[in-house]
């Protein structure tokens, strides 16, 4: 099982990235701060000095078909939301 599943590059969190070097990662549910922590810095070479977390329950969401009212449930994340030691940074675009 991997902890990082994704980074969330929004325009919001690509002004705090610019302006405070925290950055936004899709995480596994079960996953803590210190398993956080470890896999960003063996990942991207960086030194890890804050971690937050942000659990999102998922949505019940509702649709109008022919056959009537079908609800549904949106998948529950966790956010973790890092913050780096002076002078590192993420390049998340450079393998492109």
């Amino acid at each position: 099982m991997s902890v990082i599943i994704r980074p969330l590059i929004t325009e919001k969190q690509t002004a705090a990235s610019e302006k405070l070097n925290r950055f936004a990662f899709q995480v596994a549910d079960g996953a803590n701060k210190i398993e956080i922590r470890n896999a960003i810095e063996s990942i991207y070479n960086v030194k890890v000095d804050k971690v937050w977390t942000q659990n999102f329950v998922g949505k019940v969401k509702t649709r109008n078909t022919r056959r009537g009212p079908v609800s549904g449930r949106v998948n529950a994340t966790k956010k973790a939301v890092v913050s780096l030691a002076q002078g590192d940074t993420i390049d998340f675009y450079a393998n492109i």
